[in-house]
């Protein structure tokens, strides 16, 4: 249970990648004190807990409801997190996430930007959401169900805890430092999309020769 907890908690945390997410923080709430880029911080990490929750137990049921197969699920999130690490390769992470200059500046001039654009679709995207439903599908039993649920909170409390920091990071990294982790991060989740895609079409091969 200890590796799966570890395999999913490095998936999920790739997938949502709060260090790519920190440049769109910066430039948002450049204009807020500290204590209110701090609270906006906690409730976009709190949003994003709950958004995963849900889709992570519920999700099952929107895709039964539309017709859509599982396995059709898995190709289309691997497709999803395989762009978003080709985004992050190339440096176009925010564009990616619809994060365009007008989008932007809408969310600069937001009260409070920690719903949209940070929580949706920056941190809980499609990508970490049909990860989670898939994952759902896979591992039905209740220990193993409950092991995958507990990388949610832990997921959320470390992205809190990178978003509060974002600006010490970036002053202490310089923007080549994180452009070098967020190309090692889109490494990965792109051989994480790839593999979800081929273990989805392995399946169905095998279901159409059985």
């Amino acid at each position: 249970m200890i590796t799966l907890y570890i395999t999913v908690f490095a998936a999920l945390f790739s997938v949502v990648n709060p260090l790519g997410t920190m440049p769109i923080f910066i430039g948002i709430t450049e204009d807020n004190t500290r204590t209110e880029r701090n609270k906006i911080a906690l409730k976009a990490s709190l949003y994003m807990a709950l958004i995963l929750t849900v889709s992570y137990f519920l999700g099952k049921y929107l895709i039964s409801f539309f017709g859509i197969s599982i396995e059709s699920l898995r190709i289309a999130g691997g497709l999803i997190i395989a762009s978003s690490g080709f985004a992050l390769l190339t440096g176009n992470f925010s564009k990616h996430k619809g994060m365009s200059d007008t989008v932007k500046d809408e969310a600069i001039l937001k009260e409070d930007p920690s719903l949209t654009p940070l929580s949706i679709p920056m941190l809980a995207g499609p990508g970490s959401i049909s990860l989670l439903i898939s994952l759902n599908e896979n591992y039905s039993n209740w220990i193993e169900t409950l092991v995958i649920f507990l990388t949610i909170p832990a997921v959320g409390i470390i992205t809190w805890l990178i978003l509060r920091s974002s600006y010490f990071i970036v002053s202490k990294l310089g923007i080549s430092g994180l452009n070098s982790i967020s190309r090692i991060i889109g490494f990965i989740v792109i051989a994480i999309g790839i593999e979800y895609i081929i273990s989805s079409v392995l399946t169905i091969a095998r279901q159409l020769i059985g």
